[in-house]
C-alpha cells in the first residue's frame, strides 16, 4: 500500500466515525430534539481544543446481526480538550451507534479515560444518552459498568466529576452518575430510572410515563438526584462550562480565580432581613450582598428549598455557602435539607472550599413523617459533616439558632473556626413563648393577670438568655457584628483563614450514618 492509498483509508474511516450510526440516525436524534454527541462536544469545549481518543475501536461481537449495526468509536466519543482554557476530560454517548448501549469496548472507552483524568489530575465530564447494557453482549456488558463504577469511587474526592443526562439513562447506567459529584439534567430530554415505565406496569401495575417515573423535573424536584435543571441541550453545556470556572482541577490545586465587581450591598441587610422572626425573607437578599455580583452559582435549587446552598465569588475567590432559607418552612431543617447540605459541604471539605453558613433556623422540623423516615440518622449526616471538615467554616448567626438545629449549623464546639453573629439574633435551646410555656407556665396559671404575666416572662427571657451578647461572653460567638460590616468581616476572616491546617488521626475512613 502506497502513502495515497493508506491515507485515502484513514480518511475513509475517520469519515466513517464522524458519521456514527448514519446520516438516517443522526437526523432522528435531531428530529427528538436533541442534539448529537460530538456536536454536545463542540458545545462544552473551548473552540477547535477537543482532541478525540479511541475513535476507530469496534464492537468484536457479530452474535444477533450485531456486525450490521456497529460503528467506529462503538457508540461513545471519547477524549480530551480545554474549558475555561483548563484541560478537561471528557466522554459523550453517541444514541445513533445501537441506542448507545454499552458494551464491552465501549465501556473500555469511558475506563481508559477515567484512568488518565486520575493520572493527570484533572475534571472529567460524562455525557449519558444512552438505552442501557448492550444485551447482545451479556457479562461484557455487565463487567463493564463495573469497572466504570470503581473508577468513580476512586477518583472520588480527587478531581471533579461531572455527569450530564442528554436522553435515557436506565438501570446500572444510572449509578456512575450517581457516584459523580454533580449531576445536569435537561426538561423533557433527560430520563434517569432503574426500571422503565413498562417493567413498573408489570411489576406493580403502576402505570407511569418515562417523564413521571424519572424525568429532569422528577429528580430536580423531588428525588434530589439531580443538582442542575436546563430547558436546552446548549444552555446546559454552558451551566457545566460554568460549574467548572469554580472549581480547582484536582483536590491539591488552588481554587481558580475570576475578578467580578466588587459592590458591597450590605448596608441594605437591615431593609432586607426582619427584625421580627416571624417574618420572613430570602437568605439568596444575604448571599448577594456581599458576595462578588451576579457570582451565585446555586446547588439544588429546585430540590430542599429550606436549605440553600451554593458556590459564590468573593473578591474573585470561590466560596460555598450553607444557608437556611426562612421563607420555607421557616428554615427548619428536615430530612432532605440535612442530606442536601452535608452532600455539599463533603464536596467543599474535598476540593478545599471554605464554607461561609448563614444561620437562620428556629429547629429539626418535627412530626412523625420525620421521625419515621429517619431525620436521627439524616440530620446526623450533617453534624458529622460540618465536624469532619477542614477547610476555613465561618459561621453567622442572622436570627434564630435554637436547639439542636443550632448546633448543627456549624456552631463553635462543633468546629467552627469564627463566629459571627448580627445584634438581633437569638441564641438558645427555643424560643421565648415555647421556652415560658414550659418553665413559666405554674407561674402563669397562678397570675391575676396570666397573659400580662407572660409576657412579662417572655422579656425576661429574652433579655437573660436570648440576646447574642450571652453567647459572646461564654466564647461561642467571637463577634457580634452590625450587618453593614457583614462582608467586611467575613472576608477579613477568609483571608485570616487562608493557611489553615488542622490534622486528624489516622484512619482508612469515617463511618458517616448513610
Amino acid at each position: 500500500m502506497n502513502w495515497n492509498e493508506a491515507i485515502d483509508g484513514l480518511e475513509e474511516r475517520r469519515a466513517r466515525a464522524r458519521l456514527g450510526g448514519g446520516q438516517a440516525a443522526i437526523d432522528k436524534q435531531h428530529e427528538k430534539g436533541k442534539l448529537t454527541a460530538m456536536e454536545r462536544l463542540n458545545l462544552l469545549f473551548d473552540e477547535g481544543t477537543f482532541v478525540e481518543l479511541s475513535n476507530l475501536v469496534e464492537s468484536r461481537i457479530d452474535d444477533f446481526g450485531l456486525d450490521k449495526k456497529r460503528a467506529p468509536g462503538d457508540g461513545v466519543i471519547t477524549g480530551y480538550g480545554k474549558i475555561n482554557g483548563r484541560t478537561v476530560f471528557a466522554s459523550s454517548e453517541d444514541f445513533t451507534v445501537i441506542g448507545g448501549s454499552l458494551g464491552e469496548y465501549h465501556s473500555r472507552k469511558i475506563v481508559q479515560l477515567q484512568d488518565m483524568a486520575l493520572k493527570m489530575r484533572c475534571p472529567i465530564v460524562t455525557i449519558n444518552d444512552s438505552g442501557g447494557a448492550r444485551i447482545e453482549e451479556g457479562i461484557d456488558s455487565l463487567s463493564g459498568y463495573s469497572g466504570i463504577f470503581e473508577r468513580n469511587t476512586i477518583a472520588s474526592g480527587v478531581i471533579p466529576q461531572i455527569a450530564v443526562i442528554l436522553g435515557p439513562c436506565s438501570g446500572g447506567a444510572c449509578y456512575s452518575p450517581a457516584i459523580c459529584d454533580y449531576i445536569f439534567v435537561v426538561d423533557e430530554i433527560s430520563k434517569m430510572f432503574i426500571t422503565g415505565p413498562q417493567v413498573v406496569k408489570t411489576v406493580i401495575g403502576e402505570e407511569l410515563t418515562a417523564e413521571e417515573l424519572g424525568g429532569a423535573m422528577t429528580h430536580a424536584q423531588k428525588s434530589g438526584v439531580a443538582h442542575f435543571l436546563y430547558k436546552s441541550e446548549k444552555n446546559c453545556l454552558g451551566g457545566v462550562r460554568e460549574l467548572l470556572s469554580y472549581l480547582p482541577d484536582n483536590n491539591q490545586e488552588p481554587l481558580p480565580f475570576k475578578q467580578g465587581r466588587t459592590v458591597d450591598q450590605c448596608r441594605n441587610l437591615v431593609n432586607l432581613v426582619p427584625d421580627n422572626k416571624k417574618k420572613s425573607y430570602d437568605v439568596h437578599d444575604v448571599i448577594n450582598a456581599m458576595i462578588d455580583r451576579d457570582s451565585f452559582f446555586e446547588v439544588q435549587k429546585h430540590w430542599a428549598k429550606n436549605a440553600v446552598v451554593g458556590f459564590g465569588r468573593i473578591e474573585g475567590s470561590t466560596v460555598g455557602f450553607v444557608c437556611n432559607q426562612a421563607n420555607f418552612k421557616g428554615g427548619a431543617l428536615d430530612i432532605d435539607a440535612s442530606d442536601k447540605m452535608a452532600r455539599f459541604i463533603r464536596f467543599c471539605d474535598c476540593f478545599n472550599i471554605p464554607i461561609v453558613s448563614l444561620i437562620d433556623v428556629p429547629a429539626f422540623l418535627p412530626g412523625s413523617e420525620q421521625e419515621h423516615n429517619g431525620i436521627i440518622r439524616h440530620g446526623a449526616k450533617l453534624l458529622y459533616a460540618y465536624s469532619e471538615a477542614t477547610v476555613p467554616k465561618i459561621s453567622l448567626i442572622m436570627r434564630k439558632a435554637y436547639g439542636g438545629a443550632y448546633i448543627a449549623m456549624n456552631s463553635k464546639m462543633m468546629g467552627a473556626d469564627i463566629v459571627f453573629a448580627w445584634p438581633i439574633a437569638e441564641i438558645a435551646v427555643m424560643g421565648a413563648e415555647g421556652a415560658v410555656n414550659i418553665v413559666g407556665r405554674k407561674q402563669i396559671q397562678a397570675a391575676e393577670n396570666p397573659a400580662e404575666k407572660r409576657q412579662e416572662m417572655i422579656a425576661e427571657y429574652e433579655e437573660k438568655f436570648l440576646n447574642p451578647y450571652i453567647a459572646a461572653k461564654r466564647g461561642f460567638v467571637d463577634e457580634v457584628i452590625r450587618p453593614d460590616e457583614t462582608r467586611t468581616r467575613i472576608l477579613a476572616a477568609l483571608r485570616a483563614l487562608e493557611t489553615k491546617q488542622q490534622e486528624r488521626p489516622w484512619k482508612k475512613h469515617g463511618n458517616i450514618p448513610l
